[in-house]
């Protein structure tokens, strides 16, 4: 089929783009003042990230953002969406600001600017200064009020060139990761901080989309604010009322502990009975869920995979029943198993199921109906590697996407007003407590040499983006 033609068409004016986060790409973790982050101090921690692999040098966009630029040019892509790092720009969490942290930012936006894409920054992308954790982090409600004078100095040296702010990055990950698993950074095990840390986040959130509007054209015209979720579905492994008890259960404190404060003002009353024997919410102060339940001008979805829970591993396959992964970070959920269906995985082992994504983008619109919606990360990690001819073959990515997007559309023709979508990653990078074993990218990087190549899956997308669609 010629490149101009398009079998499953999206919108003219549809956004492509590509997602990548500050301590992922950037490296330089001490250059020209940047301060400590908790994932620094993480990953430095032995025994915290596979191989001992830290932030240093991930793959040195701090001085490579020209080129990355360029192939983000090359390949057509209309969008960035980065974020920004807090440590960089406020290297005690508040304070005095590194002006050379700020001039960094600048040279990117200006970049992009300069070569047609849009940028989409993200306020917070996990990597908390560490002083502000030393301080107690995202358990300590003062921490929110010091990510909002934050936003305001990027308010003010960047919002003349930012229309779309994004404030948090999958606030699920830092909260329930980082504070009750203990798999991500700071690696705390406490189920009633990451609750805490939940709550706080979202107060940040509700502060900072406050301050980025201030300044802007009448009713914040000119500047839309909004965040990122990464919702999923927890579906029941039977119809028994065993497992759609327990399913109710884990969606309540994966999905709903954010979207009931965000979209209706108020926490779910049976999550916070499930969790009354882990907190009483006496962190939620008066106030608090009215400057969370602001207004959204843009919602952002990341999804990956699906879940499927059960009451009991009584009858299930035992090859089945799901070990590790992010089950302690279901806070209140022990005894819930996780189950997998038996399908295909990518290389991380993340079941592949597309109509997940489907579920969750219908149920978002339902839930805040009208709000223009944007999959703000999808994508599969596999092992890339370079063939002789210095071609990465990639196909399994590029099925993942093509899949993906598939579902996307199928969104659109059921009207959830889907506005774009954003491909994890741009580029391989370091994939948090997996290192670099893990490879995201359409564009593949020599970790040795720095050295980027497109992968076929990048160049699909180009084509894709080119025809406004898919081919067949």
């Amino acid at each position: 089929m010629p490149a101009t033609e398009a079998a499953v068409r999206f919108p003219a004016d549809f956004v492509w783009g590509a997602s990548t986060a500050s301590f992922q790409i950037e490296g330089s973790t001490t250059a020209d003042g940047r301060g400590p982050s908790i994932w620094d101090t993480f990953a430095n921690t032995p025994g915290k990230v596979l191989n001992g692999d830290t932030g240093e040098p991930a793959v040195d966009h701090y001085r490579r953002y020209a080129d990355d630029i360029g192939i983000m040019r090359e390949l057509g892509i209309g969008a960035y969406r980065f974020s920004v790092a807090w440590p960089r720009i406020l290297p005690e969490g508040g304070g005095a600001v590194n002006q050379a942290g700020l001039d960094f930012y600048d040279r990117l936006l200006d970049g992009l600017l300069a070569a047609g894409i849009t940028p989409w920054p993200t306020l917070y992308h996990w990597d908390l200064p560490q002083a502000l954790e030393d301080k107690g982090g995202w358990p300590n409600r003062d921490t929110a009020y010091r990510f909002a004078e934050y936003a305001q100095v990027l308010r003010d040296r960047f919002g003349d060139r930012v229309s779309d702010w994004t404030t948090l990055n999958e606030p699920w990950c830092a909260a329930f990761l980082g504070y009750a698993d203990g798999v991500h950074a700071p690696g705390r095990r406490e189920p009633a901080a990451a609750l805490a840390a939940a709550h706080h986040l979202m107060l940040g959130h509700g502060l900072a989309a406050a301050v980025l509007r201030e300044g802007a054209g009448p009713g914040g015209d000119g500047r839309r604010v909004g965040l990122t979720l990464n919702q999923t579905t927890v579906r029941p492994y039977t119809t028994s009322p065993a497992d759609i008890a327990v399913a109710r259960r884990a969606d309540g404190v994966r999905n709903r502990v954010f979207t009931g404060p965000l979209f209706r003002g108020s926490y779910p009353a049976d999550m916070l009975e499930d969790l009354a024997h882990i907190s009483d919410f006496a962190f939620v102060r008066d106030g608090d869920l009215a400057t969370i339940n602001a207004p959204l001008d843009h919602l952002g979805v990341n999804y990956y995979t699906p879940h499927w829970v059960s009451a009991t591993s009584e009858g299930v396959d035992p090859s089945r029943v799901e070990s590790g992964g992010d089950s302690g970070a279901y806070v209140g959920c022990d005894d819930v198993v996780f189950v997998s269906q038996g399908l295909p995985r990518t290389g991380i082992g993340w079941e592949i199921d597309a109509t997940g994504l489907y579920e969750v983008l219908v149920r978002l619109a339902a839930e805040c109906p009208g709000v223009p919606m944007y999959v703000h990360e999808n994508g599969a990690a596999y092992e890339d590697e370079v063939g002789p001819d210095d071609r990465v073959r990639d196909p399994e990515r590029t099925a993942y996407i093509d899949a993906h997007l598939r579902t996307v559309h199928e969104a659109l023709k059921a009207g959830v007003p889907m506005r774009g979508y954003f491909v994890w990653s741009l580029l391989d990078n370091f994939e948090w407590a997996w290192g670099y074993s893990q490879r995201f990218g359409l564009v593949h990087v020599d970790y040795e040499s720095q050295r980027r190549r497109v992968k076929d899956s990048g160049r699909w997308y180009a084509d894709v983006i080119r025809r406004g669609g898919l081919a067949v």
